[in-house]
């Protein structure tokens, strides 16, 4: 799998000056879209359309710096439909624009090429499961939130906190299958898991009850394979830590990839010495690589 997208890598380096064609990276790596982008940003730490445009910069400003063409030939070279917008471009990257840096020989600002390879450090291992499920629903209160990937996320605590325990229980009530009781559930991610994106965040349960109250909101989820894991450490750390395990150790070490669907977590918190602590598992929908 690594092998694969370091060739990947190698493909985006050839079309730094063209369109880089996501499906065409995906199909060097031999898996879907979606599961690419998603590896992408969990193993390079920075999302895939991030990454090709800091690349591209990198190499425009040694042309700038070189002299050989014009700045409106090297903008046009790399995508740029006009000289302002590639000036905007350049500068967010390197602090100055492409004619200041051309006259001043300026230090400019450098995304080296990426490669990937496995670190394996055999110091602990991971609990996981494959379960196969028929449609269902999960029925709670739904909000649109920002992406934290370090601490606590303080636009869930507040609305957390908003429910009244009421609604609570009547959500609870409505469990009646894995993964059992309340549940936070995140759908809508984008593919680049971006710090700051926004997506639908729902306190729910899962069930198959035929009739849900008519204050609560639902989201359909379609039947298919589940990978679930299971992790206990410090609150939230241990847990957004387990996130980013799964796709930098689990999936290129599994012949699994992710498939669209929210991903599932249930959590039960306690105290040690004073110090939250949480039980979780993680469902995330995937499916059976090929290739």
């Amino acid at each position: 799998m690594l092998d694969r997208l370091n060739e990947a890598l190698e493909h985006i380096e050839s079309h730094l000056d063209r369109q880089v064609d996501v499906a065409e990276l995906a199909r060097i790596a031999v898996t879907s879209e979606y599961h690419f982008r998603r590896l992408f940003s969990a193993l390079a730490g920075i999302p895939l359309s991030e990454y090709v445009r800091r690349r591209r910069l990198t190499v425009a400003g040694a042309e700038v710096l070189a002299g050989e063409r014009t700045l409106l030939e090297i903008a046009v070279r790399y995508g740029y439909g006009s000289g302002e917008a590639f000036a905007r471009a350049f500068r967010s990257v390197h602090g100055v624009g492409p004619g200041e840096a051309r006259r001043t020989g300026a230090a400019l600002r450098s995304q080296p090429r990426m490669s990937f390879r496995l670190v394996v450090e055999g110091s602990s291992s991971m609990r996981y499961r494959v379960v196969e499920k028929a449609e269902f629903r999960v029925a709670g209160k739904k909000a649109r939130v920002p992406l934290v990937h370090e601490g606590m996320n303080p636009a869930i605590a507040a609305f957390i906190r908003g429910i009244d325990q009421e609604t609570i229980r009547r959500i609870s009530a409505l469990s009646d299958q894995e993964p059992e009781g309340i549940v936070a559930v995140s759908d809508g991610l984008d593919p680049s898991r971006a710090e700051g994106t926004a997506f639908d965040y729902y306190h729910g349960a899962v069930t198959t009850a035929p009739a849900v109250p008519e204050d609560l909101d639902v989201l359909p989820v379609r039947a298919g394979a589940w990978a679930v894991f299971e992790n206990t450490g410090p609150f939230p750390h241990a847990l957004q830590h387990l996130w980013r395990d799964v796709f930098t150790q689990w999936f290129p070490s599994n012949p699994y990839r992710s498939r669209p669907g929210p991903e599932i977590l249930r959590v039960r918190l306690s105290e040690t010495n004073g110090d939250p602590q949480a039980d979780a598992e993680l469902w995330i929908p995937v499916e059976r690589a090929t290739g």
